[in-house]
């Protein structure tokens, strides 16, 4: 239950959750944003589940100290996030599963693993834009249109902490 919340965007666009999001019309967009609680949750964990295996695994594999540093902050960054979403959800009378991986963020789990030792850092940032692109999205479309004030509320706080991060990893990816 600890990992759970920001860059749970990490693949909105993707096969399951679209497929989830249309069973229920009316609370998804035309991109898979969810509108409605229990499947932003849901993506929101398993965002913040990849970013935090990714980094740990950066802590181990890095060669840049400034690569390492970064890693080590989404670590922090996004175990509170998570801590601030299951806190929300439940604040709303939810009862979120714990944070698990969709297809694609294990996909991308393994390539970061089987990187070559000299393409970690540009395997691993190229990896965090995108998951970032993806959670920026996600927190900004849930914050504008989510159906639960708490939910929409943590979604917001999220935004500014999320393009931090993609603010950095784009300078780091130079």
């Amino acid at each position: 239950m600890r990992y759970l919340i920001l860059a749970s965007a990490l693949f909105v666009a993707t096969a399951p959750v679209a497929a989830q999001t249309q069973s229920t019309p009316p609370h998804h967009h035309a991109d898979a944003t969810p509108r409605a609680a229990m499947p932003f949750v849901a993506m929101a964990g398993a965002s913040d589940l990849y970013e935090i295996e990714s980094s740990r695994l950066a802590l181990q594999e890095a060669r840049g100290k400034d690569v390492r540093d970064f890693a080590q902050m989404m670590i922090d960054h996004h175990q509170m996030t998570t801590q601030k979403v299951t806190a929300a959800a439940r604040s709303a009378g939810l009862n979120p599963s714990p944070p698990a991986l969709m297809p694609m963020q294990a996909q991308m789990l393994d390539q970061l693993r089987s990187a070559a030792a000299g393409d970690f850092d540009r395997t691993y940032l190229g990896q965090q834009r995108t998951a970032h692109e993806k959670a920026l999205a996600l927190h900004k479309n849930y914050a504008a249109n989510g159906d639960t004030a708490a939910l929409r509320s943590v979604a917001n706080e999220a935004v500014p902490i999320v393009s931090r991060h993609l603010d950095r990893v784009r300078m780091l990816a130079r």
